[in-house]
This record gives structure tokens, C-alpha cells and sequence, in this order.
């Protein structure tokens, strides 16, 4: 059994973060799926990026736990809380102004002692 966890706070982040688990999960994977509302993003980002998990996820019944607050702070909470073996994450916030690697993809790969995946976001 494999414990992942997926960070988000958009739909596009949290359709890609499907894309690459949907080929990997077994019966028995267990998937938590952390959407933190930003405090400069639109109050529905993360509860459409839970309701996209829950959807696209419906195999592996997701739970999923929506946070408030910033965003790297949260989802190193999250781990810490649930202790994954992997976790997944966005390039970025996947809104049309963000590009690249981000500071909370950037911190998770720098901070966590286990592995992180950064998926690519679609261009807007």
C-alpha cells in the first residue's frame, strides 16, 4: 500500500495531479488530497480542485482536506499530519499569471525527506 498525497489549490493542478497517479494506484493506495485556499485566490479555486479530486479520483475515494492559509506552511502540515510516502504536487498555483516552478514546489522539494513529484500544469 502507498500513501499519497496531493497538494492543490487549482483544478488544472489538481487534473494533472490525477493524469499521474490514475496508471499508478493500486486498490489499496490510499490518496489525501490537500487544497489550500490562498489568501489572493478566488474562494472557490480550492473547493473546485476538491471536487475535480473527488471526480477524476472516485476509484481511490479520496479524502480530502481543505485548508486555508499558506499554502507551503499547510500542505508541510499535511504531511507531517499523514505522514505519505509521496507526495504530489503542481509546478505551480495553475492560474494564468503563474509560471514555472513555484516557492511551495520549490520548498517541498528542499524540505520533505521522502519522494516529491512535480507534475507540469497546462498552459492557460
Amino acid at each position: 500500500m502507498t500513501r499519497y498525497l496531493v497538494a492543490t489549490s487549482s483544478v488544472h493542478v489538481t487534473a494533472a495531479a490525477a493524469d499521474y497517479l490514475q496508471g499508478r494506484l493500486d486498490p489499496d493506495d490510499d490518496v489525501t488530497v490537500v487544497a489550500v485556499r490562498e489568501p489572493d485566490a478566488l474562494n472557490r479555486d480550492a473547493g473546485d480542485a476538491a471536487n475535480v479530486a473527488r471526480s477524476r479520483l472516485a476509484a481511490a475515494a479520496p479524502e480530502v482536506d481543505v485548508r486555508d492559509g499558506d499554502p507551503t506552511e499547510e500542505v508541510l502540515a499535511a504531511v507531517e499530519e499523514s505522514d505519505p510516502d509521496e507526495v504530489v504536487v503542481g509546478a505551480n498555483r495553475g492560474t494564468e499569471d503563474a509560471e514555472g516552478v513555484g516557492s511551495t514546489a520549490q520548498a517541498l522539494l528542499a524540505d520533505l525527506d521522502r519522494p516529491v513529484v512535480v507534475v507540469p500544469v497546462p498552459d492557460l
